[in-house]
């Protein structure tokens, strides 16, 4: 015969301590909820109407400017080009695919360069005037050319291409996707198409039309102008 032997108070049940998340699912956890929030922000600006439901407001708080100096000029400018150029800056990185870690911008760049005569070096032994005052004989230094200006309402972007890293970089960057080494790159390359081009001997032919036009209305009837180095 068996006897069973009862206990005097009901067995409970263990409880299981929670696991605490180990640091890599956290970190992992982090970069997900940031590419949540990045996606999110690209889906509502292609949505016209959630853009402008959560669009931010502009205000110009901006001082007064300030005249720092002024300058006598002396040149002419006789002659503009008008320029454009497609810039195409790749920057990768060692060891890591464009994917993780790069940049690649497509960015059209348009400006202007001013050739110019500097007419303040032209000296009382530049000028020969015989002495019934119908000749006169001019002597002007060579064209030269002005710093490229870019236009920023010409000038835009086509497209940006940038790493996971490098766009999780701009959400804590004071200026993001900032196109200032492309600006610097097609400001370069028109100064030296401006340099190429026959821009200044445009300028030189414009400044001897412009010289003999204002001096045969003053009576000269016959007037030469010649360009030294």
């Amino acid at each position: 015969m068996t006897t069973s032997i009862k206990p005097d108070k009901p067995v409970k049940p263990v409880k299981r301590l929670p696991q605490r998340m180990p640091g890599w699912a956290k970190a992992l956890t982090a970069v997900v909820v940031v590419l949540v929030v990045m996606f999110a922000g690209i889906r509502l600006s292609l949505l016209p109407g959630l853009r402008d439901f959560f669009g931010t407001e502009t205000h110009d708080r901006s001082g007064p400017a300030l005249l720092q100096s002024i300058q006598d000029m002396s040149r002419y400018d006789a002659a503009t080009g008008n320029f454009q150029v497609v810039v195409d800056l790749e920057k990768d990185a060692k060891f890591l695919p464009d994917a993780i870690r790069g940049t690649r911008t497509l960015y059209v760049g348009a400006g202007t360069v001013d050739a110019f005569v500097d007419l303040g070096k032209v000296g009382d032994k530049d000028v020969t005037v015989n002495g019934d005052r119908t000749s006169a004989t001019l002597r002007l230094p060579h064209a030269q050319l002005g710093k490229p200006a870019l236009d920023p309402d010409r000038s835009y972007a086509v497209s940006k291409q940038r790493g996971l890293l490098d766009r999780l970089g701009d959400l804590f960057s004071d200026n993001p996707g900032s196109e200032q080494a492309v600006q610097k790159l097609a400001v370069k390359h028109i100064g030296e198409a401006a340099k190429a081009s026959e821009l200044t001997a445009r300028a030189e032919t414009n400044t001897t039309g412009m010289l003999q036009g204002l001096l045969r209305s003053l009576g000269f009837k016959e007037v030469k102008v010649a360009y030294a180095p």
